[in-house]
């Protein structure tokens, strides 16, 4: 591994490559935040991809293109005045020292349950007015639950047991079921909604992630299902044409072969 002297160096490289670019590159030239925005969530999901897959030579480049996006809105933020990236790396040093009392203070703490209240109260603190504050809107809604789910933990407002959550679950299933039974689309929307939010907060007492779970579903699926068109396809036929029971065949193989 790098040195601290050579990962210094490092960072003040890309400074540097970021100066340039910003000068004398067309494209660069023209960029500000709003532009960038939607380039970086793609970057950011591209990471958590690379992650997900175990990828860690993948995970290096994308958390190169992570870097250079920080960089970029530092560069942008020097441009204005308003803020360059000593600026930003001074504020979440500072961030992290004051939220981390039980390190860089006094403050004795047990396990991480009492590190996340302690933040939690920290931040509050600081004028929050609701612990809420810090969920960014527009995450996806099976992220954002988890992390109200956490926030509101965090203060204390919680179940005891995971025995007690899955119960909420089981109740939550028969509402879901008595609105499907009434017919009612919306009743039945609403209940779903219950549903899923219960099991995301099942999912955190297991200590499961329930968007790195969905998506290694999401890739097991696309797996066998391309399996299944390779295969339909290596016979001349189109699958529209093939029975389910032709069709499961080769998803048990994909299945099978998945697991080897």
């Amino acid at each position: 591994m790098n040195s601290r002297e050579n990962q210094l160096k490092a960072f003040d490289r890309l400074l540097t490559i970021m100066d340039e670019l910003r000068a004398q590159c067309p494209w660069d030239k023209k960029q500000t935040m709003e532009t960038l925005r939607h380039l970086t969530i793609e970057e950011t999901y591209e990471l958590g991809d690379a992650i997900l897959d175990n990828d860690l030579e993948e995970v290096k480049k994308e958390l190169g293109d992570v870097l250079l996006h920080i960089v970029f809105y530092s560069k942008i933020g020097s441009e204005t005045k308003d803020f360059d990236i000593a600026d930003v790396c001074n504020g979440i040093s500072d961030k992290l020292i004051d939220r981390h009392p039980h390190i860089y203070g006094d403050v004795i703490v047990e396990n991480e349950e009492d590190v996340k209240r302690n933040w939690e109260n920290l931040k509050l603190k600081e004028g929050r007015s609701s612990v809420l504050e810090g969920v960014p809107k527009s995450l996806p809604a099976l992220v954002k639950a988890s992390r109200i789910q956490d926030k509101v933990a965090g203060v204390g407002f919680d179940w005891e047991e995971p025995s007690q959550v899955w119960e909420k679950v089981e109740e939550e299933l028969a509402e879901f079921k008595h609105e499907v039974k009434n017919g009612n689309l919306n009743g039945m929307e609403d209940e779903f909604g219950d549903v899923m939010f219960s099991l995301v907060n099942y999912a955190r007492f297991l200590k499961i992630n329930p968007e790195n779970a969905l998506e290694r579903t999401n890739k097991k699926f696309s797996k066998r299902f391309q399996y299944l068109e390779s295969k339909a396809k290596s016979l001349n036929k189109d699958l529209k044409d093939m029975t389910l029971a032709e069709m499961d065949v080769f998803w048990e193989e994909a299945k099978r072969s998945q697991k080897m």
